[in-house]
C-alpha cells in the first residue's frame, strides 16, 4: 500500500505520516523539501526572490519525490508531487514545464492505483502549527496552497479521504479505518 498526506504546509502531515509509518509498518518517506534546503543550505523564505534558485529548487523537489517512491513498492509519504505542483504555482516560472511532463501524466495514473491511499490534510486555524521549514507562517498563504491542491485533486480526479479535524484521535481513526478497509 502506497499512502499519502497532502495539502499546505503547518496543517500536520508529517506528525499523520510518523503515526501511519509507525501503526502500520510502512516506510516512511520524508518531506523531500526538507532534504533539498538542507542539502542546499537554503532557507525557504529567503529564496523566493530569486526565480532561478527557486525554480531550479522546485524541479529539484518534484524529481526527488518521483525518485524517492519509486525505490519503494509500500510506503506513506509525507507529501506527493502534487504539493510541488501547488508551490510552483505560487512560486515559480516551471509550472506549465512541470504539467506537461510525460513523468507526471505516469505519476498521476499510478495515484490512481488501487493500493493508493490519499489522505488531503486541510488546514485549521486551530491546528495550524509551524512546520519548522518557512519562517513566516501565514493563514492566507497557507488558504492559497490548500485551494491549489484541492483543485490538483479534482481536476486529475484522484480519490481522496479528507482529514478537516483538529482532533487528533478522529484523525487516526479516520486514517485507521481507511487503510484497514479491506
Amino acid at each position: 500500500m502506497k499512502v499519502y498526506l497532502i495539502g499546505c504546509h503547518g496543517a500536520g502531515k508529517s506528525t499523520l505520516a510518523r503515526y501511519i509509518s509507525k501503526q502500520h509498518s510502512l516506510p516512511f518517506l520524508t518531506e523531500t523539501v526538507r532534504k533539498v534546503l538542507s542539502e542546499r543550505e537554503l532557507n525557504i523564505d529567503a529564496i523566493r526572490h530569486d526565480l532561478d534558485v527557486i525554480d531550479s529548487f522546485q524541479q529539484e523537489v518534484f524529481d526527488r519525490q518521483m525518485a524517492e517512491e519509486k525505490k519503494y513498492t509500500e510506503f506513506v509519504s509525507d507529501r506527493s508531487a502534487l504539493d510541488a505542483l501547488a508551490y510552483s504555482s505560487q512560486h515559480t516560472r516551471i509550472l506549465p514545464k512541470l504539467l506537461r511532463s510525460a513523468e507526471l501524466v505516469s505519476y498521476i495514473s499510478d495515484l490512481k492505483k488501487p493500493d493508493v491511499r490519499i489522505f488531503f490534510v486541510r488546514p485549521l486555524r486551530v491546528a495550524i502549527k509551524p512546520d519548522g521549514v518557512r519562517e513566516t507562517l501565514t493563514y492566507d498563504g497557507i488558504i492559497q496552497i490548500d485551494t491549489i491542491v484541492k483543485f490538483l485533486l479534482e481536476m486529475y480526479e484522484l480519490p481522496h479521504f479528507i482529514i478537516n479535524t483538529d482532533s487528533m484521535q478522529e484523525r487516526v481513526k479516520l486514517i485507521d479505518s481507511v487503510i484497514l478497509a479491506k
